[in-house]
């Protein structure tokens, strides 16, 4: 373990070193959306910022983890999508924590409706001037890593990247869906890459938008590391398995609830990628059994309700591909090496 390493395990203060690992943080957030990444230079992206209320439960959490992070802003606040458990603890997280810049994929398509036209309003008074929206192709600017915008306001890139581009063997056969009409398939999605080490993150983009990805040719090539679509597939809303199993992760992280997103169906197309070498989760997901649950150590919480204790998930990269996966419960850890 490095000096970083060590002294985030203690919870020092980061702020007087010069150089550090790329670090990717998941909070528990009960199902919703919050992944904090933070490159060598110290700037930091988070992605989405869980669900309201609750006390600003999710709020609280995510500044714990920046705090935790030794970091004193957020440089870019990237919004997926305008549902309740993405954005909306960020009016309770701005009041804890400043943020400079806001990107998002443009207006909401269920603005039309109360609860998505409060989502909205509320985002909109907040990003004000600072706001940004992408489009697929566009970069998102993070200091001493590449992030390439793959997906924007139910588009996708029009070319490969990644040493994509080939023809994809799982398109054959693939199950096909409708066209998802809510945000879920507006969702900004990017591919994050530092070196050898790939990391995708789709947000809940939907089946049908997972297939112009991945089909008559995978756009995205193969990656690292990849944060499971739509909380684990969500029933079968995201997860097509000629996308999944052609971007060939080596690790998959599920950000699911304990009822939320992760079902067996879902876990059985993960544990069957190509060269999978480690699934780590959130949540047990506690309506499938043991054998469509990773290994215990594996999962941040165990248990639901009153008794969740809210842990995350914690990984270290550096640029020859070499990376770490922490449960923050238990202090597990497991190292893998990229293979591009």
């Amino acid at each position: 373990m490095t000096l970083l390493r060590i002294m985030c395990a203690a919870g020092l203060s980061l702020g007087l070193l010069h150089a550090r690992d790329l670090e990717i943080n998941w909070t528990d957030v009960e199902g919703g959306g919050a992944t904090l990444i933070v490159s060598p230079s110290g700037q930091a992206l988070l992605v989405d910022t869980g669900f309201p209320g609750n006390g600003d439960r999710d709020a609280k959490r995510i500044a714990d983890t920046i705090k935790s992070a030794g970091l004193k802003k957020i440089d870019v606040l990237e919004i997926t999508h305008y549902h309740g458990d993405h954005v909306g603890g960020a009016a309770a997280l701005s009041k804890l924590v400043p943020i400079d810049k806001f990107y998002d994929h443009g207006d909401s398509i269920e603005a039309s409706t109360p609860q998505g036209a409060q989502l909205y309003d509320s985002y909109k008074a907040l990003a004000g001037s600072k706001r940004v929206t992408v489009k697929p192709g566009d970069k998102i600017p993070l200091s001493g890593v590449d992030i390439t915008v793959v997906s924007a306001n139910g588009e996708v890139i029009s070319k490969a990247i990644n040493g994509g581009g080939g023809a994809n063997e799982y398109c054959k056969d693939a199950q096909t869906k409708p066209e998802d009409k809510t945000e879920n398939s507006r969702s900004v999605g990017f591919l994050l890459t530092y070196g050898k080490f790939k990391f995708l993150d789709l947000g809940d983009l939907t089946w049908d938008r997972e297939l112009m990805l991945a089909c008559p040719a995978n756009k995205i090539g193969t990656v690292t590391l990849f944060q499971a679509t739509h909380h684990g597939f969500s029933n079968g809303a995201s997860g097509s398995p000629a996308f999944v199993w052609a971007i060939k992760p080596q690790v998959v992280i599920v950000n699911d609830g304990a009822r939320k997103g992760f079902n067996a169906d879902a876990y059985e197309t993960i544990a069957k990628i190509p060269g999978i070498e480690g699934i780590w989760q959130l949540h047990r997901a506690v309506a499938s059994d043991a054998a469509h649950n990773t290994s215990e150590q594996m999962i941040a919480n165990v248990e639901e309700g009153a008794a969740d204790q809210g842990k995350g998930i914690k990984v270290f990269a550096t640029k020859d591909g070499k990376f770490t996966v922490t449960n923050a419960r238990n202090a597990f850890s497991k190292n893998y090496a990229a293979r591009q």
